[in-house]
């Protein structure tokens, strides 16, 4: 089992490689909606091969070219033609067969003079705790190159083992306010992450400043303080998944369960002076940053139904409601009740995990 992940880095080629890496690109998605657009007018996929293929592209590039319109052609035939896509950011593409990286360049045909030269673009790796090193010691497959806000980046399709073992350990994660992540494993380990508290104070102390600030009619520095918020909170995010994801690592779990987020807002147990706070925080950032991170680590991620998933006694099955922050039972169990979500999460029906922005 192994999983597919996207490494960014960053490109810094020369004025002269920049211009042919522009001119590639444009050619390169030109050349796919060309082949897109004869391959619907005939209603059937090409057998053109390189060679068929007149731009000033190395053969190498052609052949991807090739591959990628026909992968158009066919969400084109599966909507039966009403929906043909087109292709508008500038990118190249080339295989694992045809670049090369040294974790100081890459190397790879080129368009120099109208013939295909092999040419080394220096990367900068920037990395922290060594953790792009680490992926990029697995197998390596295509590189897209594209250029965005005046930048170019590179990147790398790994490919990742997933966990192995003779079972299946699961993990659940219940998100919220006061207690932005709880963690339970199969075997009853619990962990609380981040600050609800202190988020909370934060994000009251950036809403008083704007407002000091609105009354002076300083509109610059209220967007500044709303980027400053935002990146903030993000940074949160980050620290948090980063934790859930090590300390699933650490009880060797294979697989981490969240709840579907399309109702999280209507569902989150929260209080009329939390509300502002449950409309601003990103659950679904979040959620993403645990998915991402635990991808790398090879760690599977499901979605689960979150229905009664706070409300239902992990030992019983009773339903109960919540008194301030403990969950009682009839038969006698009694826990934290961020805990109870994240107990029942474990074994809740694993749903679609394209999950909704919430």
């Amino acid at each position: 089992m192994s999983q597919i992940i996207t490494v960014k880095i960053k490109l810094l080629p020369t004025k002269e490689q920049a211009l042919v890496l522009t001119e590639m690109c444009k050619t390169y998605i030109s050349t796919i909606n060309d082949l897109v657009s004869e391959m619907v007018a005939e209603k059937k996929s090409t057998k053109k091969s390189s060679k068929h293929i007149d731009a000033p592209l190395p053969s190498a590039v052609k052949n991807q070219a090739i591959k990628d319109a026909k992968s158009v052609f066919k969400k084109a035939k599966k909507s039966n033609y009403e929906v043909v896509p087109t292709l508008k950011k500038p990118m190249c593409i080339w295989n694992n067969q045809n670049y090369s990286f040294d974790f100081t360049h890459f190397s790879m045909p080129l368009m120099v003079d109208g013939k295909a030269k092999k040419t080394p673009i220096h990367a900068l790796l920037v990395d922290k705790d060594n953790r792009t090193l680490d992926l990029l010691k697995h197998k390596l497959g295509t590189l897209r190159i594209t250029k965005k806000s005046d930048k170019w980046i590179a990147q790398i399709s790994v490919t990742i083992p997933t966990v192995q073992g003779s079972s299946v350990k699961v993990m659940g994660v219940d998100l919220g306010l006061k207690v932005p992540a709880v963690a339970v494993t199969d075997d009853e380990k619990v962990r609380f992450f981040g600050n609800g508290r202190q988020n909370k104070f934060k994000k009251r102390k950036f809403r008083s400043d704007r407002k000091a600030l609105g009354k002076k009619k300083k509109l610059n520095a209220i967007r500044n303080s709303q980027d400053k918020e935002q990146r903030w909170m993000k940074d949160q995010d980050h620290k948090i998944s980063r934790a859930i994801v090590n300390f699933a690592k650490g009880n060797k779990i294979s697989v981490i369960r969240l709840e579907q987020l399309a109702n999280i807002r209507q569902t989150t147990r929260t209080s009329r002076k939390n509300e502002k706070n449950l409309h601003t925080w990103s659950f679904y950032r979040l959620s993403q940053f645990i998915k991402y991170k635990a991808k790398i680590v090879g760690i599977k991620v499901e979605y689960v139904n979150p229905a009664y998933t706070s409300q239902t006694c992990p030992k019983c099955s009773d339903m109960n409601k919540t008194q301030d922050r403990k969950y009682k039972c009839k038969c006698g169990f009694q826990i934290h009740r961020d805990i109870v979500g994240a107990m029942n999460i474990r074994y809740a029906p694993v749903v679609d995990g394209n999950s909704q922005s919430a």
